[in-house]
């Protein structure tokens, strides 16, 4: 079934994102900030470093959401109707933190080939310029690949694996992406983005499902686990898991953990250092 209109369908072709997209209400998004709060304070550090990946495998809130049969109706529209979920992520800024991504490309290191894939992007909180909501490079997915320089700690507080980035980013040619609790954005795996830091002083916390990826999809660098979302597999690249019924029950956390080895190895595929993501 349809969510996006023609328009936003258009301009995710010509931009290389579009947004807003209107996926949970107000309740759903602050349940999930309920659900992080929740295993923060019962389980320290579960949710940091490598551990902000794949939170959907040890929580069925998580799981709910990357399953959301609206969310899926706006993918469905971007890559066809056999879908997978092929990994999720946590970004999370604290005001008293200096969080930064840098302007890369994700196609450029996660290893989904071809790329007929989708990264949707979901506020938990308001998302904005003051608190470093997302900034796109518009147009830059048709292009090639930019040169990135991994400049891994040489950047403090940068959220990404090796602090891969992309220098000399005209901020002036990108487009903030504002969203409310709620909404989310898609983006193409070629577009350039990246966000400044928390200037505010409440936090932001922004879920990624990176990313939904079709069944056509390979990982050519490494294994990835995967869940179906919708359709079938008739490709069977890659290992399916099951989906999360309770928080933090043990199997569901070995597969988490396995889930997260995997793709530390993509992350950090030809490269003797590894950051702390």
């Amino acid at each position: 079934m349809s969510n996006l209109t023609s328009d936003q369908i258009k301009q995710y072709h010509d931009k290389g994102f579009v947004a807003p997209i209107e996926a949970l209400s107000q309740d759903e998004a602050n349940e999930i900030r309920d659900e992080i709060e929740f295993i923060e304070k019962k389980w320290p550090r579960e949710l940091e470093g490598l551990g902000r990946n794949n939170v959907h495998y040890i929580s069925p809130i998580f799981d709910k959401v990357v399953h959301n049969s609206k969310i899926l109706d706006s993918v469905e529209d971007i890559i066809g109707t056999n879908i997978l979920v092929g990994g999720t992520t946590l970004f999370i800024k604290d005001p008293d933190q200096k969080g930064f991504v840098s302007f890369h490309q994700d196609a450029k290191y996660i290893g989904f080939e071809p790329h007929n894939w989708v990264t949707a992007w979901l506020a938990i909180t308001d998302s904005n310029e003051e608190n470093g909501c997302m900034r796109m490079w518009s147009g830059t997915h048709k292009d090639d690949l930019k040169v990135h320089e991994e400049k891994f700690n040489d950047d403090q507080g940068n959220l990404l694996t090796r602090g891969q980035t992309i220098d000399n980013v005209p901020i002036e040619k990108t487009e903030p992406v504002i969203l409310k609790a709620g909404q989310m954005s898609l983006h193409h795996p070629r577009i350039a983005h990246g966000s400044g830091i928390n200037k505010s002083n409440k936090r932001r916390i922004g879920f990624v499902i990176q990313s939904y990826i079709g069944t056509n999809v390979e990982q050519v660098i490494g294994k990835v686990y995967v869940q179906q979302a919708r359709g079938e597999d008739l490709f069977n690249y890659h290992e399916h898991t099951k989906r999360a019924v309770n928080t933090m029950e043990k199997e569901n956390i070995d597969i988490r953990n396995k889930a997260n080895e995997a793709l530390s190895k993509i992350f950090y595929s030809g490269l003797s250092q590894k950051g702390k993501f």
